[in-house]
């Protein structure tokens, strides 16, 4: 069956998402600020959530129309073929947004999405009302300058919740955004990378199964394990093609933090992600960090304000790691933060800034690469 899906993404990743999809061999028809759209099959279902390290969700998309007015909402919807996925008793909640369109009352557009679903389904099943005690099919709309996109999502819990972080630290990162991260810095078997502010470890975590070569949604559920376009053998192929591409590596990932307490949670972490065996934890000042004589990235995401007590210590931090990580030359450095002083307090400017949100926090990856010689 061919099928259309969008994968959604963090604003900056689009790049990540679509070199994924490529990757799994799937065709790539539109990229826009946070989405990304692909041709596949039913299986792509079960295999881009599992696969997928730096899309939020994936949907399908059951249509897109002109949608100025409520009638053409009404009617776009109505026109759809719902039934291809939604039975009798399945439930088909509503939910969207709306950006730059004449059409900007959400609760309306749910409204009258939901009517229209219930319309269709009623000319086909000849119900007027509908259980909804079965199945859960998501359904959500995005009116974009008046074009209005009709999905049906398929991830439920979204795809940064992999399963291994219980408990995060202050302001966690995302596991997506640090997936992306940990790609950008392009690692490699023979060079270490080292988060020196690893808070619950998630960096470390997943340049671990990065390089393991272990999917990201292999040991979770999805919301589509459930419908009847996905027999149950379609998630077991793609589990068992996910398992048969783990393989061992002489990678390793420091992640070190000068709590001891995130430490501990950042081991635990570990361990429940299957990958304690190359993440290294201990306590150590990112001041203070050599080394050792090693090849090395430094990748990571260090605290500005949420764990520290003032902006004066933010400012300070910042100014002494910039001091410090030069010393640690010929190493990358890779630093995500929202401080937008960042350069001036680190003491030199960057070698390439990328924009990227952490939800919705907007940040800068300042990118350190080139050494004088």
């Amino acid at each position: 069956m061919k099928l259309e899906f969008v994968a959604t993404c963090l604003f900056g990743l689009e790049h990540f998402v679509g070199e994924e999809i490529d990757r799994l061999g799937y065709t790539r028809t539109e990229t826009i600020d946070g989405r990304v759209s692909f041709i596949g099959d039913e299986r792509a279902i079960a295999r881009c959530n599992i696969h997928l390290r730096c899309a939020e969700r994936l949907y399908i998309k059951m249509g897109q129309f002109r949608a100025r007015t409520f009638g053409e909402l009404f009617e776009g919807t109505k026109n759809i073929p719902w039934e291809n996925l939604i039975g009798r008793e399945d439930a088909f909640p509503v939910k969207g947004h709306s950006i730059k369109s004449r059409l900007f009352s959400i609760p309306d557009c749910q409204s009258i999405v939901k009517k229209a679903i219930a319309g269709r389904l009623d000319n086909e099943y000849g119900m007027c009302w509908f259980p909804e005690t079965k199945t859960k099919y998501q359904v959500e709309f995005f009116i974009l300058k008046d074009e209005a996109t009709l999905m049906i999502d398929t991830s439920g819990v979204p795809l940064h919740k992999r399963g291994y972080r219980a408990v995060a630290g202050a302001a966690p990162l995302r596991e997506t955004l640090a997936a992306a991260l940990v790609l950008n810095s392009r690692p490699r078997e023979n060079v270490l990378l080292w988060d020196p502010f690893c808070g619950s470890g998630t960096i470390a975590i997943e340049a671990a199964m990065v390089m393991r070569g272990q999917a990201p949604g292999l040991f979770r559920r999805f919301a589509a394990e459930d419908f009847a376009v996905c027999p149950p053998e379609i998630f077991a192929e793609a589990r068992a093609e996910a398992r048969a591409m783990i393989h061992p590596t002489a990678f390793e990932a420091f992640a070190s933090d000068i709590d001891e307490e995130m430490v501990r949670l950042t081991a635990a972490n570990a361990e429940r992600a299957g990958v304690s065996g190359i993440v290294k934890t201990f306590v150590a000042d990112a001041r203070t960090i050599r080394t050792g004589g090693r090849r090395g990235t430094i990748v990571t995401n260090p605290p500005y304000g949420e764990r520290l007590g003032s902006a004066d210590e933010v400012e300070q931090l910042y100014t002494q790691i910039g001091r410090h990580f030069t010393t640690l030359a010929p190493w990358q450095v890779y630093i995500l933060t929202s401080c937008e002083k960042f350069e001036r307090l680190y003491g030199r400017r960057a070698d390439k800034v990328r924009k990227l949100y952490n939800g919705m926090i907007p940040c800068n990856l300042y990118q350190y690469f080139k050494f004088d010689k």
